[in-house]
């Protein structure tokens, strides 16, 4: 698989809009394979990662989020499943769960129905060890700040505001990833 002949499939024009998504996702995917040669004893598939970890945030230009370029129609909660939607046309449906998986760290079919967002209503969390390191590699890095990577700190303020569940997952990856 080609990751970026994919990217360029969907994000033909060379904008600021493919410039972001390039560079956050090139840093997740940098940050992912760091974490594979650091635990080689979690035998993870570290062509997947690259691949996954390229790919997590395709669907993001079918959402409205001005502050990153992205002038789609959907609220920007909505990109993962968006994507994965893409991917599994692609014929790439385990880059597809990663899509899907990654918002926050997770995020539960409790959380969905409490907080009534509109994505599908069904568990979106990390499952595949892949699907956990890319999720916990993604919260170091935002859309709007290219340059910066998070400390531990700030990766779990930015986690916690979307509740305890998600919280306690990513200090559960502190202790694994780290």
């Amino acid at each position: 698989m080609n990751a970026l002949s994919i990217i360029d499939k969907y994000y033909p024009e060379d904008n600021e809009l493919k410039k972001i998504l390039l560079t956050h996702s090139r840093s997740v995917a940098d940050k992912a394979l760091e974490i594979a040669a650091r635990h080689p004893e979690l035998g993870l598939d570290t062509s997947f990662l690259e691949e996954a970890a390229l790919l997590h945030d395709i669907g993001i230009y079918l959402c409205d989020a001005d502050g990153i370029c992205c002038h789609g129609t959907h609220p920007y909660i909505c990109h993962g499943y968006l994507g994965a939607l893409l991917l599994r046309r692609e014929g790439y449906p385990l880059h597809a769960l990663v899509c899907e998986r990654h918002t926050g760290a997770g995020i539960s079919l409790k959380q969905i129905e409490e907080q009534q967002l509109p994505i599908p209503h069904r568990d979106m969390l990390p499952l595949s060890m892949e699907e956990k390191v890319i999720c916990f590699a993604d919260k170091f890095f935002s859309k709007t700040r290219l340059d910066h990577e998070k400390t531990v700190e700030e990766a779990f303020r930015s986690v916690s505001k979307f509740g305890e569940e998600g919280a306690a997952r990513f200090q559960k990856w502190c202790e694994t990833f780290l």
